[in-house]
């Protein structure tokens, strides 16, 4: 749906800012009240490398419950004794030495482990996505019996890696928390052997039930051939990360923002106009929008169904970038106000499809720069749309301000030098989002953050034809935010006067701006 003269303001993919192009001076690597940094900043800043940051445990609401925790305690019952504690590292330490002692692992060996520690879901967790992952990955590829070892090393590395308590990100509260490569593998290795205390209830009144399952439980049990793949991701992950040639040693960041109310855009006043724009049919935002700033299509709670059943946009991105896992161990539930900022992540693997057809490709190797705080040039943003139940119920002006606000929450800037954005149909799959609706929202967001816009339309033509006039429309007619905001409270209003019947937006928006023939 191009103009008929073909005139386009679009601009080609290179005319975006990346964030090798940025040159942000970082200096030294600090930390604040806000910012939790867990490596020996003195040491990394006089060139020694990530060492890991010497602390006290906490053992309260506003940290991560350590699994090596002295307050992390089992109780012991006896047929002849009175019941006993004991501490649970204790036990955890006891198993996992004994697997990584072992040249050879099977998947039993996994379970009795896990279980030890585990007792009150003897009956309830089920391995046998691990059981047929083992028995149907083809020899050259199964490297589970030698791979579990280490892993279990690595898991076991955690009193010496970790030795402060890592804070929670919490709703409500901007903070940031940077972690070493090292220090996230190892984590995730406790994941994987389902080690971290209260985190396995997931009842409305249970501790932990405003945050991601970390412990592998989900992914290990109930197979599915969706399973194997994720699996394929995670295991190649391990390999990389036990091997003493290939491990990562730089760092991350993981941020959460939360838009204040004074910073809350008045969009009825704002005067922008459209950002720099490039949409395309071809290309995937994690591949040809790298250095952008790249948008995952989040669920609240962050990863959605990454440990689970879940496999789209999101799901994807966090097996592809193993280290995005991690988040879940300390991120709250995002707030409609708030977004998660990832710097510095690791992609480790590729692949193919999307949802049935997803399939893990094999190793990615990234060579990605890194910054003056060793975090490789990735930056991810995470952003929750709402999950519309009946598609009609988004043609509303609450919920449009509130997709605005999101959006603005992730594409604001930081500071003068960021890079400029690459997204696309946000919330429009299984969230029932109208593509050409979250198309517009997220142009005026990136307006009002005064930053350009990379929008890959997932071979849909349609849409680009639609957002490439409807842009070259809106620069032309120098079209402002605040008018463009009027046009949806509008346009809201007849869509719910339509009595069923869809209206397009893209042309409501072209016969609204458009001169007249009595003005040309």
């Amino acid at each position: 749906m191009q103009r008929e003269d073909g005139a386009s303001s679009c601009c080609p993919l290179n005319d975006l800012k990346r964030l090798p192009e940025c040159d942000r001076k970082l200096g030294p690597l600090k930390f604040n009240h806000v910012h939790t940094v867990l490596v020996d900043v003195a040491a990394f800043n006089d060139g020694k490398g990530p060492l890991p940051q010497r602390g006290r445990d906490m053992w309260n609401s506003n940290f991560v419950k350590s699994p090596c925790s002295p307050s992390s305690l089992m109780i012991k019952t006896g047929l002849m004794k009175s019941p006993t504690q004991t501490r649970r590292w204790d036990v955890i330490s006891k198993q996992l030495s004994a697997l990584a002692k072992k040249t050879a692992v099977s998947v039993d060996d996994v379970k009795d482990a896990i279980i030890k520690y585990n007792p009150k879901y003897k009956s309830q967790w089920s391995f046998d996505a691990l059981y047929s992952f083992v028995k149907v990955m083809p020899k050259e590829e199964n490297n589970f019996t030698k791979l579990v070892p280490k892993i279990a090393a690595l898991a076991l590395k955690l009193p010496e890696l970790v030795q402060k308590a890592i804070p929670l990100l919490r709703t409500g509260h901007s903070a940031s928390i940077t972690l070493s490569q090292a220090q996230i593998s190892c984590l995730l290795a406790n994941a994987f052997f389902c080690t971290f205390p209260h985190r396995n209830a997931t009842s409305h009144n249970a501790e932990y039930h405003n945050y991601p399952t970390i412990n592998f439980t989900s992914l290990l049990g109930q197979w599915s051939q969706l399973k194997k793949e994720k699996l394929r991701a995670i295991m190649y992950y391990f390999q990389v990360v036990t091997d003493e040639n290939t491990k990562p040693k730089g760092l991350v960041t993981f941020e959460r923002r939360c838009l204040r109310d004074q910073d809350v855009s008045d969009w009825r006043n704002c005067k922008e106009k459209p950002p720099k724009l490039h949409v395309t049919t071809h290309g995937t935002i994690e591949t040809e929008g790298t250095g952008l700033l790249q948008v995952d299509f989040a669920c609240s709670s962050i990863g959605g169904g990454v440990l689970g059943s879940g496999l789209v946009q999101e799901e994807i991105l966090f097996l592809m970038n193993p280290e995005l896992i991690v988040s879940r161990l300390f991120t709250e539930k995002l707030a409609k106000n708030e977004c998660l900022i990832v710097t510095g992540c690791q992609q480790f693997s590729l692949y193919s499809g999307y949802r049935e057809t997803f399939e893990w490709v094999g190793p990615y190797e990234d060579r990605l720069d890194r910054d003056e705080w060793a975090r490789l040039k990735r930056q991810i943003l995470a952003i929750d749309a709402v999950n519309y139940k009946h598609r009609r119920e988004q043609y509303d002006m609450i919920r449009v301000t509130r997709e605005l606000n999101k959006a603005y929450c992730g594409f604001k800037r930081d500071g003068h030098n960021e890079p400029d954005i690459a997204t696309g149909k946000w919330g429009c799959g299984a969230f029932n989002g109208d593509p050409q609706l979250k198309a517009v929202i997220q142009l005026m967001a990136a307006a009002r953050a005064k930053r350009g816009l990379a929008f890959f339309t997932f071979n849909d033509e349609k849409l680009k034809q639609g957002l490439q006039q409807t842009h070259h429309l809106l620069v032309t007619q120098g079209t402002t935010v605040e008018k463009l905001f009027g046009l949806l409270e509008d346009y809201c209003a007849v869509q719910q006067a339509s009595s069923g019947s869809h209206v397009d937006l893209f042309e409501f928006i072209g016969n609204s701006v458009r001169p007249s023939r009595s003005q040309l």
